[in-house]
């Protein structure tokens, strides 16, 4: 990934070792991390798509999408409506729970450059303008003595 939009990944390396050993269900509910939707982000011309994965959510009630200084948050919750006593689940691997996830912007993008979409289970964050004017710029090197412009 570029240095243009960076991506941090909440992990924990010891609770993939556990559930690599032992399947999903080696933790009890409360130790589990809570539900961390799946994202990815890619270059479309000056601008960076960032995609998560959050089916199942009312994207209107219950995801918020920010610029808080020069930091991209999504915060979010899948939420458990239902009751287990009732409708007996044997087995649940459908991690429910809140979740933020944060992408630093360039120090030159701000909030109007931000727009949100979601489809069919994926919310889409086009941040426009990243890679704007990120072209190197050639500088001539003259030949001869220096010239020394401070005296």
């Amino acid at each position: 990934m570029s240095t243009a939009l960076s991506l941090f990944t909440r992990r924990d390396p010891f609770d993939d070792l556990m559930r690599s050993a032992f399947g999903p269900s080696a933790w009890p509910e409360s130790v589990r991390t809570d539900f961390m939707p799946a994202a990815e982000s890619h270059r479309d011309g000056d601008d960076v798509v960032v995609r998560l994965e959050v089916p199942g959510i009312d994207v209107a009630n219950d995801v918020t999408v920010e610029v808080v200084q020069n930091r991209l948050v999504v915060r979010g919750e899948r939420r458990d409506d239902r009751d287990e006593q009732t409708e007996g689940r044997s087995i649940r691997e459908i991690r429910y729970g809140q979740f933020e996830r944060t992408f630093t912007l360039p120090s030159h993008v701000g909030a109007d450059a931000v727009s949100a979409s979601y489809d069919k289970g994926v919310l889409s964050i086009r941040v426009a303008g990243v890679y704007a004017g990120t072209e190197p710029t050639r500088i001539t090197i003259a030949e001869g003595p220096a010239r020394n412009e401070l005296e």
